[in-house]
């Protein structure tokens, strides 16, 4: 297998892993789950994480040929449009992503003009759909279950799994989201697991426990002697029932509201009001609180 160079940006405000890859043959690559920071107190954006990526890009001579998203995240605004702007590369993510947009529609009442379509992004990915980046042959894998268009990108003997697993001692990710579904994670999870046990598989969080540093990758093999939801639940049934039980003790994200309103418009604000500014809206008592309060 090709093994390209792998470069991770960790975000701790929101404990999420970005990535650089490239082909160190033709020093072409791609970037995947760029962060826009976003302060929430101060309802202000900003490109701090997006710098840390181009300037590395820059630095190392690396040209971008494409900026790929897993699928709309809950946790961060996707800084894909400003990479675009400075970089030039298309942008891409899974083809499902319609779904998403249809059903985040409802949610928030957005205008029945609002684009479902996914022309927000130049690319949608189909299931087993490959390209190149350089010589590194990448290979999209539908993985729902975290959302209903979650897919990871294998890139040479680097699967970008997206919040699918975690590092070993943490799992997996969650399945309780709109669209979300433990059943459909179990069966994307086991997917990812079919790989050469010599992959390395690089995760979208981490949230470092117990006090250890942040890490993204581990491999196949790792994965099936150490992730402690496969080690204690090994069967789908009782994987299924340590992660919904798991899920119906967790909090919404922080973000979630606004990160979302934002991503299924491809990492764009809404459009300006007549005072020139941006808003964010949030569906009052749509979801039930988890805070136990």
């Amino acid at each position: 297998m090709s093994t390209p160079i792998v470069k991770p940006f960790w975000d701790q405000a929101t404990g999420s892993w970005q990535y650089v890859f490239h082909d160190p043959v033709t020093m072409k690559g791609a970037i995947i789950d760029p962060v826009l920071d976003f302060d929430p107190l101060a309802g202000a954006t900003a490109t701090t994480n997006a710098e840390r990526l181009l300037a590395y890009v820059r630095s190392e001579g690396i040209e971008i040929v494409w900026i790929l998203d897993t699928h709309p995240h809950a946790d961060h605004f996707s800084a894909a449009p400003w990479l675009k702007k400075k970089l030039g590369a298309p942008t891409g993510i899974g083809e499902r992503v319609t779904g998403v947009q249809s059903l985040w529609q409802e949610i928030y009442n957005l205008p029945k003009d609002f684009p479902t379509d996914g022309t927000q992004w130049d690319h949608l990915f189909k299931d087993g759909e490959r390209f190149m980046v350089g010589e590194v042959p990448v290979t999209v894998m539908f993985s729902p279950g975290h959302t209903l268009a979650s897919i990871t990108y294998v890139a040479g003997d680097a699967a970008f799994v997206h919040d699918t697993l975690m590092m070993p001692d943490s799992g997996s990710s969650r399945a309780d989201f709109p669209g979300g579904d433990s059943k459909a994670l179990y069966s994307s999870i086991q997917a990812i697991l079919a790989l050469p046990e010599e992959t390395r598989i690089f995760v979208g969080h981490d949230y470092a426990p117990k006090g250890r540093a942040a890490a993204c990758e581990a491999t196949v093999a790792e994965h099936k002697a150490a992730n402690i939801h496969f080690c204690e639940a090994p069967s789908e049934a009782a994987y299924r029932a340590v992660r919904d039980a798991r899920d119906s003790t967790l909090p919404l994200p922080k973000l979630m509201l606004a990160a979302l309103q934002v991503n299924i418009r491809g990492g764009r604000v809404p459009e300006p009001e007549d005072n020139g500014r941006s808003y964010l809206k949030l569906p009052l008592n749509y979801f039930h609180s988890r805070n136990n309060c």
